[in-house]
């Protein structure tokens, strides 16, 4: 079987190229490298994702993270940082000040530390699992088939959505 590059659309010689598995699409999202390839980044600024991977072009723009990443920073941020306060209260006599003063700054720091990592976990789960657009494969063809589909009536004048 042969694919085409992406550039030049002349075939090359080779299997098409295989998705990379959940596990390692996450662990290398959460790294802030591609899910395909691990080499290329995927953030471009702080939360920006790239538009695709600049090593082996996997297109990521059309990631959707959306808030799964805050809830889940926010669940594990809240789980550490409660559970430590209890055992701080319940086996020590910690000033009043100190509690003000460290743990919002702890729970900030651990926040905004973890929310980059999840994000990108949240974009490799999205490309393991081929959603949103992570169908297609850096150098690989699309399946052939219609370019659009028609989803049904969106009002009473019987337009669809999307364009036929």
């Amino acid at each position: 079987m042969t694919s085409h590059t992406r550039d030049t659309g002349l075939p090359m010689d080779g299997p098409e190229p295989a998705r990379t598995g959940l596990v390692r699409s996450i662990a290398r999202g959460f790294l802030g490298r591609c899910p395909h390839c691990g080499e290329g980044r995927i953030f471009g600024r702080f939360l920006k994702v790239r538009p695709e991977c600049t090593v082996c072009g996997l297109e990521l723009h059309h990631h959707r993270a959306d808030d799964l990443p805050p809830y889940i920073v926010i669940f594990i941020v809240a789980h550490l940082v409660g559970y430590v306060i209890l055992e701080m209260e319940m086996g020590y006599d910690v000033p009043l000040w100190f509690q003000l003063s460290f743990w919002p700054a702890a729970t900030l720091a651990l926040a905004l530390g973890l929310l980059q990592p999840v994000k990108g976990a949240v974009v490799g789960l999205q490309y393991a699992l081929g959603m949103h657009g992570f169908a297609t494969l850096p150098g690989s063809r699309p399946a052939a088939g219609p370019e659009e589909t028609r989803l049904g009536p969106a009002g009473l004048d019987g337009t669809g959505i999307g364009r036929a």
